[in-house]
């Protein structure tokens, strides 16, 4: 069902209750800029120019994947208020589920297409078999939290006994690099960048102009608005499953790729990132995600400049504990109207 009247004028309030924002003082959004500018900056002199352009470009590759995943994340969190720590391991399935239709014969593009599709009817199939009937049965938030933590367990499981623990690749050739002057990014790695952007666009797209996108943000901005105005709500919540798994898929596919290596304890990791990235951008906003998640994955590849590459994750989680000291509702998060 296409999105009504009300629906349509509550997105448009919020469009214009944004712009209103951004007219009235600098936005966040521009002093995290400026913040990001000012630190690049100073890591080339401290560090030199050379290395902190080549970390950079990391970071972007590692913030494609990093954004896609938490925008799938920040969707169910924002329209089903569900966080769902199963999150990671539908990234695990999407590399696997490659691996899977590349050993069945298909080309590697086409087994990266069915990955996607297959892990967004993954989604769709726990959210059939496992958060249906909780919510029909008014789970509480303990029983939602340990739910999607065994669920997480069931699928990473379920992983390694059909494919094993051992460290996997997709086959892809991995040794090809572009030479960028003084800096090099690997043809894989600049791949997983472009598409990773390209889908990041057409997602907030998607988001802004489509009918189920409007929908969404209604559903998410007022549940109890969106049903009485007509709204199908399984539908929309449906539609959030299979866009949260696509993108999933995506994503697990594009940190195979860029990372060249993994095994199905990735998911786990990278969940980490996820948060934080979901978080830093505003709990419930994908735009927030997106931006989130590039500012994550640019802070962690900066930090190998001057740590061990290993406290990545733990340089995710500083700038998550200082994001909810001086600005808790994140970039783009905003205070929720009355109902």
């Amino acid at each position: 069902m296409s999105a009504t009247p009300t629906v349509r004028a509550s997105a448009a309030e919020d469009d214009a209750s944004a712009v209103r924002s951004r007219l009235a003082s600098p936005s966040r959004l521009t002093v995290l800029v400026a913040v990001m500018a000012v630190v690049f900056c100073l890591l080339a002199a401290l560090f030199g120019l050379v290395p902190t352009a080549q970390a950079t470009i990391n970071g972007f590759v590692a913030g494609s994947y990093t954004g896609l995943g938490a925008i799938g994340l920040t969707l169910v969190l924002g329209i089903l208020k569900l966080v769902n720590f199963a999150h990671g391991d539908l990234l695990v399935a999407g590399a696997y589920f490659t691996i899977l239709f590349a050993w069945l014969g298909l080309p590697l593009p086409l087994a990266m297409l069915g990955a996607m599709v297959a892990t967004a009817a993954l989604a769709l199939v726990t959210e059939k078999i496992v958060w249906q009937p909780l919510r029909q049965a008014k789970a509480g938030t303990l029983q939602l939290f340990l739910s999607a933590i065994g669920l997480g367990l069931v699928i990473r499981f379920s992983v390694q006994f059909f494919a094993g623990s051992q460290v996997r690749t997709l086959g892809a050739n991995v040794v090809d690099s572009i030479a960028l002057g003084p800096l090099r990014l690997g043809t894989l790695q600049a791949v997983a960048l472009l598409v990773g952007l390209a889908a990041m666009l057409l997602v907030g797209l998607a988001l802004r102009f489509t009918g189920i996108g409007k929908e969404m943000r209604a559903f998410a901005d007022n549940r109890a608005l969106a049903e009485v105005s007509g709204i199908d709500t399984q539908h929309v919540i449906n539609m959030t499953w299979i866009v949260s798994g696509f993108l999933a898929g995506l994503a697990g596919i594009l940190y195979a790729t860029a990372i060249g290596s993994f095994n199905p304890n990735f998911g786990l990791t990278l969940l980490l990132s996820l948060f934080a990235a979901t978080v830093l951008g505003g709990i419930g906003n994908a735009y927030g995600a997106l931006v989130g998640g590039l500012v994550i994955g640019l802070s962690q590849e900066w930090s190998t400049l001057m740590f061990n590459a290993r406290w990545k994750p733990a340089v995710g989680f500083a700038l998550l504990i200082l994001m909810l000291l001086f600005m808790p509702q994140g970039i783009f998060g905003r205070k929720k109207r009355g109902s």
